[in-house]
């Protein structure tokens, strides 16, 4: 494979350095710089995104991980059609003249995060998915350092929520350290649950190549981001790395039938607060666009929140590999992803044409997109945590933006990583 090194990527190498420094310049104590960490990390990264991408025979991997969400997928407009008839996807009872009015949101993608929800459950109760979580807390025990709960912490975290992730390593809650507690605030806001990466990657299909592979990447290198940078703002005092990963948990289901049920229920939790978020912060936008649409025009066209989003953000999606050209458009995502959520952020950068953005970009932006580092999740973390440590929630409040910056900062770190490593490792 001929790998061309160009100034983009030098310019997304900037941008790696750039944020490191950021986060420094945030740091409780600046002289505990992890320099190991920081190579571990983004080595770490690096060579996952090679093993997924670049090494020989690697699209077979990639296009069994599109099969399987298409299955997902297809499996679960099977169960929708038999509820909801036509409204499903079923057969219509009229003549369609546009077909795309066809995708239903709230029909299409929410239904989806009920099944990936119980398959999850299913597969934690038969011992699947602790023995992936239990690779994962290995590579990160042995390569970045980490040890004991925080090990197990980060790799669940990979595959179920933030708050999930705490209910795992329950029984630990009381020892983990102030910076251990900040890492799984960051680590949780730079990734995403499992149950949601597939209602991504149905959102990004039609405009992104290989986008399982590319969310499911993404879903993982933000991990080793999150921990680099979170260590980077709260260092460790403690030496674990002696300490053992102990995969017990208070996670369990009494039975196959209980998980599904029960993986099935949080799923619809998970659906609901996802459509009720969406449908006040889109009405939220348009009320604010309709302010601003009283406001003289700007360059010619209407002021709009995300016009301002892109011009604030335009700086930091240059700095991640964007070409200016497209760092308005890029900086507008960026700043929708921290302010509407990331499902938001994906729905916005699954309309823009392909014409209108090189797929490089599109690349960039989604690993920086793909993670939980929100306003919203701040209420929620801040929630989710505090009821699980109650004794230390002053402690949580008064870290909790911090980590907002962190977490979002990490997916920004994934997306220069990316960009930094040559165009011919993503086929382009």
């Amino acid at each position: 494979m001929p790998f061309h090194y160009g100034p983009e990527n030098l310019q997304s190498l900037l941008g790696i350095v750039v944020i490191l420094l950021v986060c420094w310049g945030l740091s409780e104590n600046k002289k505990r710089f992890p320099v190991f960490l920081a190579l571990g990390a983004i080595g770490v990264q690096v060579t996952l995104i090679l093993l997924l991408f670049a090494i020989p025979q690697s699209h077979v991997l990639l296009d069994g991980i599109s099969a399987g969400m298409s299955a997902l997928s297809d499996a679960t407009s099977h169960g929708m059609q038999f509820v909801f008839g036509y409204m499903g996807g079923g057969a219509q009872p009229y003549q369609v003249t546009n077909e795309g009015a066809l995708f239903v949101f709230a029909l299409r993608v929410l239904p989806l995060i009920l099944v990936i929800a119980a398959l999850s459950a299913l597969l934690w109760h038969l011992g699947v998915l602790k023995l992936i979580i239990r690779a994962f807390g290995f590579v990160f025990e042995k390569l970045i350092g980490l040890g004991g709960a925080s090990a197990l912490g980060v790799s669940s975290n990979i595959f179920v929520g933030n708050v999930e992730s705490l209910i795992i390593i329950r029984a630990y809650l009381d020892k983990l350290t102030r910076s251990e507690v900040f890492m799984m605030l960051v680590v949780g806001m730079a990734n995403v649950a499992g149950s949601t990466m597939v209602a991504y990657v149905l959102i990004l299909n039609d405009v992104l190549p290989n986008a399982g592979g590319h969310i499911l990447a993404a879903a993982i290198v933000s991990a080793p981001a999150g921990v680099l940078l979170a260590r980077i703002i709260v260092p460790e005092t403690v030496d674990r790395k002696t300490e053992k990963v102990d995969y017990s948990s208070s996670l369990k289901y009494d039975s196959a039938v209980d998980a599904v049920s029960k993986g099935t229920a949080d799923g619809m939790m998970v659906a609901m607060n996802i459509a009720a978020i969406l449908i006040v912060m889109v009405s939220l936008v348009a009320l604010v666009n309709m302010v601003l649409g009283g406001l003289p025009n700007w360059g010619g066209q209407p002021v709009t929140i995300e016009r301002i989003l892109g011009v604030i953000f335009t700086p930091l999606a240059w700095l991640i590999g964007i070409p200016w050209a497209e760092a308005a458009k890029g900086g507008s995502i960026l700043g929708i992803k921290m302010v509407l959520t990331e499902f938001v952020a994906f729905l916005k950068l699954a309309a823009i044409p392909l014409a209108d953005m090189t797929p490089r970009t599109r690349i960039i932006l989604t690993y920086a997109t793909c993670g939980f580092a929100n306003i919203g999740s701040v209420g929620i973390s801040a929630a989710g945590f505090g009821a699980l440590m109650p004794q230390r929630r002053p402690e949580i409040l008064g870290m909790i933006w911090k980590a907002l910056v962190g977490g979002f900062l990490a997916t920004c770190l994934s997306a220069a990583v990316v960009g930094a490593l040559p165009n011919a490792v993503y086929g382009l």
